[in-house]
């Protein structure tokens, strides 16, 4: 049972710029917190340093109210689940799972009675006399998770652990992931992926971090909290655009009028009026801005506030369908019902709700929503 608190941590190395920059976090007991961005933007540095296996450049921080900057990674109450599962080739499973008791000194009978709860937890009961070589890949990261859970640490720490496995053994450890978070009342959870629905799916509060060409930003938190606040209410044309599959359609436009709860704007290239329910009052007529709207909360057919489009193709994917088309100021993806019919070069008018609008200014900085209430559409 154990907070983690993270007071300016950065982390650098030698004379480049910080790779962890001015990060401020507080996680709770039994928070199942993910650690979200594109690679490279030291999401698995930033967990590697609450593991212990990376030291701080600057800050603090504290584990169960325990400061632990120079406490060894043993000592930390925490247990790592890599991506690699490194597991011992030439140990059976038990002997994989027993190992960090037995360094431990810990009695027999704990550790017996430890690693086959563990085995039983993960469905590994009878796989206890296997070695590694003769298991799955989904069965071999349950092992290294059975490695985690026979230490009964506060937190768990879990770097991509579902980055090598294939797309339906993903789906089934996600899930058993999620069951093991709420057998263990008392742990709280750090999980890294770059995978943005493993964060929406797992986490009770998503972490995001910066990346891409702006150094002055690189490695900071770009935005905090629940999966749908930032699905919803992305505080950034960078968080928008990483938050939901496929993602976001943006169109560059000119604010034309606003006020307190909506903006209309003319499109740059085409000259169509759109109307955004955002709080416009610090944006000036003739402002440059970015309208972004969702593929899902776009309607084919047109009726009320509608843009111009040309289809390209459709992803057809049984229950729904991606329809990309050509807009004037770029491509567009809607989502529609799976037997919508789509002929490539058709002519199409697409119903953008005013209410799915959001708009960023000029240095991507997102305009205030009033509450989202979507428009249906069929699946």
């Amino acid at each position: 049972m154990a907070t983690i608190h993270l007071a300016n941590v950065q982390k650098s190395y030698g004379d480049h710029p910080p790779v962890i920059r001015r990060v401020n976090l507080e996680i709770a007991e039994h928070e199942f917190c993910v650690f979200l961005g594109p690679s490279g933007c030291g999401k698995s540095t930033l967990l590697r340093m609450i593991a212990g296996l990376e030291d701080l450049s600057e800050g603090e921080l504290h584990i169960g109210g325990r400061l632990v900057n120079d406490v060894p990674a043993a000592a930390r109450g925490v247990a790592m689940v890599f991506q690699s599962y490194a597991l011992f080739p030439h140990m059976s499973v038990f002997d994989n799972m027993a190992f960090g008791l037995k360094l431990a000194k810990q009695p027999k009978d704990v550790i017996d009675r430890k690693v086959h709860e563990a085995a039983r937890i993960l469905q590994l009961d009878s796989y206890l006399d296997r070695f590694p070589k003769a298991l799955s890949g989904g069965q071999r990261q349950r092992v290294a998770i059975g490695r985690a859970i026979v230490r009964e640490p506060g937190v768990f720490l879990f770097d991509e652990p579902l980055s090598n496995l294939d797309a339906a053994l993903r789906g089934q450890t996600r899930v058993e992931i999620a069951r093991l978070h709420q057998r263990f009342a008392n742990a709280s959870v750090v999980y890294v992926t770059h995978d943005q629905v493993e964060a929406m799916t797992l986490a009770d509060r998503i972490v995001l971090l910066h990346a891409g060409a702006d150094a002055e930003r690189f490695g900071s938190i770009a935005q905090t909290g629940a999966p749908l606040e930032l699905y919803h209410h992305p505080r950034s044309r960078f968080v928008a655009g990483f938050i939901g599959s496929p993602r976001m359609n943006f169109i560059d436009a000119v604010a034309d009028s606003a006020s307190a709860d909506s903006v209309t704007v003319t499109l740059a290239k085409t000259g169509e009026r759109l109307v955004a329910h955002v709080d416009g009052q610090r944006l000036q007529r003739g402002q440059p801005v970015t309208l972004g709207v969702r593929p899902e909360h776009l309607r084919l057919g047109g009726g009320g506030q509608s843009i111009q489009c040309v289809t390209v193709l459709s992803e057809r994917l049984g229950e729904h369908s991606y329809i990309h088309a050509d807009h004037a100021a770029g491509p567009l993806v809607a989502k529609a019902p799976g037997d919508t019919p789509i002929v490539p070069g058709e002519h199409i008018s697409v119903h953008v709700p005013p209410s799915a609008c959001h708009l960023f200014d000029a240095e991507g900085v997102a305009l205030r929503r009033s509450t989202f209430e979507p428009e249906r559409v069929a699946a």
